[in-house]
């Protein structure tokens, strides 16, 4: 069955998101132990992932939790999105923009509630993609084959007509699994060469 769509993941892919240290940061300044704003803050952002809270029940939620004033959860959730949104991974981006018309195209993300405010207004994803899925708007997240399903559906296509990028193993198998033909991303040139070879001659 000939591809009709292209679909990426962002975090990784679309956008270089390297660990800066925002958590141990924070947790030397809250006087907090290694892995003491996961184990106060992980069910919060659990939550976030799949749109349970809003960015507001977010923020209260980091105050609580923390026993801090609202700047100092603002200044937190700063230092988050900063990490979170990473840099545009510019040579990735314009292929993938590129693609259209030829190609419907997609972008099928595991998210925090916000995000797709914050990306649009740095990167602009809506101009490059037909379909965006987030998982905070979805209710579902990567590799629950139902967010694939909710893609295929919004674009119109089957699974097998959908090419889907992703540098996380787990959610190249689930596509692959549905039929799709799912490729791990390890670097920009490897994934445009996968890519290309994948797509109609």
């Amino acid at each position: 069955m000939a591809i009709q769509a292209v679909v990426f993941d962002i975090g990784g892919v679309l956008e270089f998101t390297p660990a800066l240290g925002m958590a141990d940061r924070w947790e030397d300044r809250l006087g907090l132990g290694r892995g003491g704003l996961q184990s106060r803050l992980g069910s919060l952002f659990a939550a976030g992932n799949v749109g349970a809270v809003t960015e507001a029940e977010v923020h209260h939620g980091i105050r609580e939790f923390l026993g801090v004033e609202e700047a100092v959860a603002d200044a937190l959730m700063a230092d988050m999105w900063t990490e979170y949104l990473g840099t545009l991974n510019t040579e990735l981006a314009a292929y993938f923009a590129g693609l259209r018309p030829a190609y419907r195209t997609g972008i099928i993300s595991n998210s925090f509630v916000g995000a797709r405010e914050r990306e649009q207004a740095r990167y602009g994803f809506a101009q490059m993609a037909d379909v965006i899925v987030y998982s905070h708007e979805a209710g579902l997240s990567k590799p629950d084959p139902r967010i694939y399903q909710l893609a295929c559906q919004w674009l119109g296509i089957l699974p097998e007509e959908m090419i889907f990028l992703d540098d996380v193993l787990a959610n190249v198998t689930a596509a692959r699994d549905l039929g799709a033909h799912g490729i791990l991303f390890t670097d920009t040139a490897q994934a445009i060469a996968a890519i290309q070879a994948a797509l109609p001659a």
